[in-house]
């Protein structure tokens, strides 16, 4: 394969010129005749019983041609974008056909999208903002206490008095929108914790006040950007029912419920291990924070003409990853786009704004790693592999079976960067 010419034609665009000799081509119409032959009749002859000459009269020279180009092409391609040191986008190449022929070998053209050119600059000392201080006091223990409570309290059914807020209710409601009942408005025995927000502003409101058998409707007007667009912004009317309601009592946080839920025999040693935990828990939080900035104020440096496929790439990606994420609820996409009333275009273009972000962070590290000269030994590599390994309970030789050392290589180097990057922000 020779890389006759290669030239920029537009941003992200180059076209390439690629020739590939007689010898290699007419091998390839060989093995092409080969796979094909077996399936090819001609008059006199039983059926992959033809000799190649007579095939070829019958049906043209080039019958075996476009078979030969398939096989040859994606690997021509990929030689010359490594000669011309490119990096391709994605599978989308536009093809000309210049000239073939088994004398003359095969010289055709393509059009690619590449990776863009990025820059990045004062990647060093990224300000961000000073993190809250990881100090305990007494107002965080008792919040941590009280949720501690709660987890461990048990509902008590009541009979005779009015919902309020914080209890739980048994609720069966269904929901009209102009005095019509709409798509997925309707639901039984429904728990629904009051003032939690878990439904339209307004509805749990007046859920409360109301008692066990009561039947009533209530007024709420749906967000103007909710998911349905044929609810956004309309008024609904619905109808309730209260099966049950339910109150959480909550546990003495004594000695005794010390002891049932941990190893300490006294509250003031329970709160001791607990001021410390909360404390842990402040300064991970606070490093979360302070990455999290980092990163953020670090993808506002990166500058690049990225094309839409890559963008277009990691929106499938994330609708994969939340296609993985349904599951455990017994969902998938599908079953998503048709309960929430989106479409599937609406759903990609959700997920846009964090495509471009996580786009532009992998291009600004990968440029990072270039600037400063990061390298990832065989070692490191290893050392990844064991820790996959470690991870996926496998060996690690079957992890090399399905991540490539490449890919691990540029994760690795990615990485590399990032502790470069965390390792010197400043705090305002």
């Amino acid at each position: 394969m020779e890389l006759k010419s290669s030239k920029k034609i537009d941003v992200n665009r180059w076209e390439l010129e690629i020739f590939v000799s007689p010898e290699d081509f007419n091998k390839e119409v060989d093995k092409a005749y080969n796979r094909q032959k077996g399936k090819i009749s001609i008059p006199g002859f039983r059926k992959g019983k033809a000799p190649r000459k007579f095939i070829e009269k019958f049906y043209g020279e080039g019958v075996f041609y476009e078979d030969a180009v398939n096989a040859i092409y994606p690997y021509a391609v990929d030689e010359a974008a490594k000669k011309a040191e490119l990096e391709l986008v994605d599978d989308h190449i536009d093809f000309e056909m210049v000239k073939m022929g088994k004398e003359y070998g095969l010289d055709f053209k393509v059009k690619v999208t590449v990776m863009p050119e990025v820059t990045v600059e004062n990647y060093k000392g990224i300000k961000v903002s000073k993190q809250e201080s990881s100090r305990v006091t007494e107002k965080d223990v008792e919040k941590e206490i009280e949720l501690i409570r709660s987890k461990n309290s048990r509902l008590i059914t009541v009979e005779d008095k009015a919902a309020e807020m914080g209890d739980i209710a048994n609720i069966n409601f269904e929901g009209f929108v102009d005095d019509k009942p709409f798509d997925n408005g309707k639901a039984e025995d429904v728990a629904l914790e009051l003032g939690k927000k878990q439904f339209i502003a307004g509805f749990e409101e007046q859920v409360a006040g109301h008692k066990t058998g009561e039947e009533f409707e209530i007024n709420v007007k749906f967000p103007d950007d909710y998911h349905a667009e044929n609810l956004a912004g309309k008024d609904a009317m619905f109808k309730i029912k209260i099966n049950k309601i339910q109150k959480r009592e909550l546990p003495e946080f004594d000695e005794e419920f010390v002891k049932d839920i941990s190893e300490f025999d006294s509250v003031d040693e329970f709160k001791k291990d607990l001021k410390k935990k909360i404390a842990e828990n402040k300064k991970h939080q606070a490093k979360h924070k302070l990455e999290n900035e980092a990163i953020n104020e670090f993808i506002k440096l990166v500058k690049a003409d990225i094309p839409e496929a890559l963008i277009k790439n990691k929106i499938k990606e994330l609708l994969r990853d939340f296609d993985y994420r349904l599951k455990p609820q017994g969902l998938n996409l599908k079953d998503y786009v048709k309960y929430t009333g989106t479409t599937q275009e609406r759903l990609e273009e959700t997920f846009r704004p964090q495509a471009e972000s996580a786009v532009k962070l992998s291009l600004g590290l990968k440029k990072v790693a270039e600037l400063e000269k990061i390298e990832v030994s065989d070692k490191d590599i290893e050392e990844e592999y064991k820790k996959l390994a470690e991870a996926y309970r496998l060996k690690p030789e079957q992890v090399k079976n399905f991540v490539m050392k490449e890919d691990l290589k540029k994760d690795l180097l990615k990485e590399k960067a990032m502790e470069l990057i965390k390792s010197s922000v400043v705090e305002k």
